[in-house]
């Protein structure tokens, strides 16, 4: 048994089954979902799956210093990659947010650090039997994209970092009846 939500898309299986909820430390794993999950404001998360090796490549794996140093040249460029969301704000705030992301790196000895303090450095594990039941936001999301905007990220509201809180396990969101909810929770 699964969520409902990844349906019958292989992708959408692959990524549910490895990936969403399981607690991630890595500091440009977080980049890159921060990046993607910004891009996603107003798409479908498939479509941003189906583009995340592209996003990769032209993203030169994450790093976030490399996206720190991207001019005005390179935005110029991106906005000609076919393979990526080519929204000019989107990938304007992708550079500043990398540039934010190594100051918090900077004061928190790790981006990882600093995220999962908003939930006391533990895994939240919910208890919802179904998909309805999922909020979009909660108060630890509200909290963090204030303080986040307060350093200087953008495109990271509270819906989108609630999503990077599930994606990258501060949450344990799997329905209780899914395999993947007691697999993860830590």
């Amino acid at each position: 048994m699964r969520c409902s939500w990844c349906g019958d898309n292989p992708l959408y299986i692959k990524y549910h089954d490895e990936e969403w909820g399981v607690p991630v430390y890595d500091d440009r794993i977080h980049f890159e979902f921060l990046v993607l999950e910004s891009a996603q404001a107003g798409l479908s998360w498939l479509t941003v799956l189906k583009k995340r090796a592209n996003y990769r490549k032209a993203y030169k794996g994450f790093d976030p210093e490399i996206v720190a140093a991207f001019d005005q040249n390179k935005i110029d460029e991106l906005m000609q990659n076919k393979g990526i969301i080519r929204n000019k704000k989107k990938i304007e705030a992708s550079v500043n947010n990398a540039k934010v992301f190594l100051e918090v790196q900077k004061e928190f000895g790790s981006f990882s650090n600093y995220i999962w303090s908003f939930v006391e450095g533990r895994q939240v594990v919910s208890s919802y039997e179904s998909i309805e039941e999922l909020p979009a936001k909660t108060a630890q999301s509200e909290a963090l994209a204030k303080d986040m905007k307060k350093r200087g990220f953008k495109f990271l509201g509270p819906v989108i970092l609630y999503s990077h809180m599930q994606a990258t396990g501060l949450v344990n969101d799997h329905i209780v009846s899914c395999f993947r909810h007691k697999e993860i929770t830590e």
